[in-house]
Order: C-alpha cells, then sequence, then structure tokens
C-alpha cells in the first residue's frame, strides 16, 4: 500500500487546542492526510475549520455519526482509513465503538473514556473487529522514556523497588473554569469528564508511565484527593500511594494547583544496583544513578559505543542529530508514526517490527480508566488499601 493514510478527524476545530497538536504530529513524517472531519458540535466552526485545513467541503460533516456513516459508503480508494478522536472524555466511547464497527482504525485522546464499563466495551470490539486503537498516552513517545525502559527490561538497575512519578500543573490553581476558559469548563464538569479531575487529565498519563517504563502492573493503590479550589466541582489535587506486582512500591502525585508549575512530568526509579530519572522539562537527558559508580548522562540521538549502544527503540524514535531538542511534537508524532506504521503493515499482509507497535493500545485505556475508578473508590471509602481490579 504506497500511499498515505487518510484521517478523518472529530473534534479539533478551530477553537480547540489539541486538535492542532495531533495534525502537527499526524503529518511529521509524511505518512498521513487529512481527509474529513465533524470539527465541533458548531456547525460554522465545523465549516470554517474545515476551510482553513482545505478539507473537501462535502467531507465536512455534521457529526461523528454522519461522517463514519458517508465513509463507509465511500469507495476503499477514497474513504478514510482511521479516525482521530479529540473530544471531552464523554465523546470518545461512542465514535471509537461506531468507527471501529464500520471498519476503521481509531486515535484516541486520553483517558480512553468515563467509565471502566466503556473501556471494557471498547477492548471488546477491538478484539472482535480486529482493528487497531491507538491512545495517546503522549510521554511514552520520548527517546528517553524508551531508553529508559530499555535499560530496566534488561536488567540493568537489578530487581525494581521503588517507582516515583509526579505531573505538577498550576493552571488551574484558580476557578478557571468560571473565567472563559472552555478546556478548564468540560474538564471540571464531571458530566463531561467523568470521575475525577486531576486523575482523569494528568494522573493517567503518569500512571501509565510508570508501568510503561518498569514494566511491572499497579496491584493496589491508597489514594487521598482534594479539592482546594472553592466552587470546583470536582478533585484538583491528588498523591497515591502503589504497590507493584513484584513487590515494589511507588508513590504518584498528580496536581493543578501546584501555582508556578507548568506541565513538569517527572520518573523516577531505583532497583537493587540503581536507578533512573527522567523529566519532560528535560527530555533529551536520561540520567542514570547506579551505586558503584559516577553519575552517567545518556542524551538523545548519540552513537554510543558498547556497553552504552542506545536501545533499538530509543533510535527508532529520535528524529534529530544530537543536541536538537525533541519536545511534546516530537513524542507526539512518534505514536502517529508508529501507529500508521502498524495499520499499513496489517493493511499489507505482514506482520509490524517489535518497534512498529510500540504504543498505547486499549490496553492501557482499561488499566487507565481501572485506575481511576479505583483511586476515587478508595478515596472516598474507608479501606486502606483497593485492590487494582480490572
Amino acid at each position: 500500500m504506497k500511499r498515505k493514510l487518510r484521517m478523518g478527524m472529530v473534534g479539533g476545530g478551530n477553537d480547540a487546542f489539541i486538535g492542532a497538536v495531533h495534525r502537527i504530529a499526524a503529518f511529521m513524517d509524511g505518512k498521513i492526510e487529512l481527509v474529513c472531519g465533524a470539527f465541533s458540535i458548531d456547525p460554522q466552526i465545523s465549516k470554517q475549520s474545515g476551510e482553513d485545513l482545505f478539507v473537501a467541503p462535502e467531507r465536512v460533516y455534521l457529526n461523528y455519526e454522519e461522517m463514519i456513516e458517508k465513509e463507509s459508503l465511500l469507495p476503499e480508494g477514497e474513504r478514510m482509513d482511521f479516525v482521530t478522536i479529540v473530544t471531552p472524555n464523554f465523546l470518545h466511547f461512542a465514535p471509537a465503538k461506531l468507527a471501529m464497527e464500520k471498519g476503521f482504525d481509531v486515535v484516541v485522546e486520553k483517558p480512553m473514556t468515563v467509565s471502566v464499563e466503556e473501556a471494557k466495551e471498547l477492548q471488546e470490539t477491538v478484539e472482535r473487529t480486529g482493528r487497531t486503537l491507538c491512545l495517546t498516552h503522549t510521554y511514552s513517545g520520548y527517546p528517553m522514556v524508551k531508553q529508559a525502559k530499555a535499560m530496566v527490561k534488561e536488567g540493568h538497575f537489578g530487581k525494581i523497588r521503588k517507582i516515583v512519578v509526579e505531573y505538577p500543573q498550576g493552571w488551574l490553581s484558580r476557578l478557571t473554569e468560571r473565567e472563559g476558559n472552555a478546556g478548564a469548563a468540560w474538564r471540571a464538569d464531571p458530566k463531561r469528564s467523568g470521575k475525577s479531575l486531576v486523575m482523569g487529565d494528568i494522573g493517567t498519563h503518569v500512571a501509565h508511565l510508570a508501568e510503561y517504563v518498569s514494566g511491572l502492573k499497579i496491584e493496589e493503590l491508597c489514594a487521598d484527593l482534594t479539592t482546594f479550589v472553592e466552587g470546583r466541582l470536582l478533585d484538583d489535587d491528588g498523591s497515591v500511594l502503589l504497590r507493584f506486582q513484584n513487590g515494589a512500591k511507588g508513590v504518584l502525585m498528580a496536581s493543578q494547583i501546584s501555582a508556578g508549575e507548568e506541565n513538569a512530568v517527572r520518573i523516577r526509579i531505583y532497583g537493587e544496583k540503581g536507578g533512573l530519572e527522567w523529566a519532560n522539562e528535560d527530555p533529551n537527558n536520561l540520567i542514570i544513578k547506579m551505586l558503584d559508580q559516577p553519575r552517567q548522562l545518556y542524551r538523545t540521538g548519540n552513537a554510543y559505543a558498547a556497553p552504552y549502544t542506545l536501545s533499538s527503540f530509543a533510535t527508532h524514535n529520535t528524529r534529530v542529530p544530537a543536541g536538537h531538542p525533541e519536545g511534546l511534537l516530537e513524542s507526539f508524532a512518534n505514536i502517529y508514526r508508529n501507529f500508521a506504521a502498524t495499520v499499513t503493515a496489517k493493511r499489507e499482509g505482514r506482520t509490524p517490527t517489535a518497534e512498529e507497535q510500540d504504543f498505547p493500545t486499549v490496553y492501557d485505556g482499561v488499566r487507565g480508566m481501572a485506575f481511576i475508578d479505583t483511586v476515587v473508590k478508595n478515596n472516598e471509602g474507608t479501606e486502606k488499601w483497593t485492590k487494582f481490579v480490572l
């Protein structure tokens, strides 16, 4: 199949920040083109967005149902190949399920749904239809995050004992949802966002990061959620103690009232022989700390000699020579590129490589929803530890 994959978009119009991020990421490698969309519930915004994005007027639709139905009736050589869903949380499930049932693959923003039940239904739909679903947990796309994962898997640090992840932001330190900020308004609305603001919006990112890098699954947790800003309907700060499957312990902090912080994602993992540290605000650096060695700094894009050679997963997702910053957009693009390569391989009847299949899937989405559900359940209940049940 020597052509670009054709993308349709649900949401992501001119009035939405994240839609532009998805399009930049999707187009970065020249493997994907936008052919249709239902860009907004406002017909005028959708129409104008389509014009600005050079989408044919007849393929700018009023809603996702119309888009998916009409695209499915087009000849195979014209219809979209997959749908990207960049709507508020409560509008993820229905278009994702319908798209897969009509034969389309899916890219969807996190969290995948607003309930564990919906997430499991999407998992069943993936397994029944054989479609590919990609969940955009962006931070897993960075080269040095992939290097960290490879080093843990290779046993570089010995048995893992401690995992610490954090995501402090400060943008919701005021009642921003009442100040005309549309992104804050839907995130702070339980009808549109789900059970938890802070854990749904950013806590799921670092929960996924902890499991992705360590290769370990969370088994039970103890949570403390707080709503600091008066008048807010959902929590804006949370701390969670974690227990992992091999006996490792963890700490997760997610906060949107950490005044002055931007997007300070950080992970630290400690094993018997040493540990690692990676931070989103300095993403080209992976710090390695061993018990009996000087501190080491691995940098994106370097051709280190053995035994310091970077993993194939890190090099596969490196785009520019060493010393040039690779940030959020490149990480996002890595997820899209790997998704596109996997979809193309399946269409050509070949097996994607392990590097091509290295992106978050529906199974990560189910775990993300179970994480939110378990955190809220523990916070509201009386038991100290709540088992992580799928």
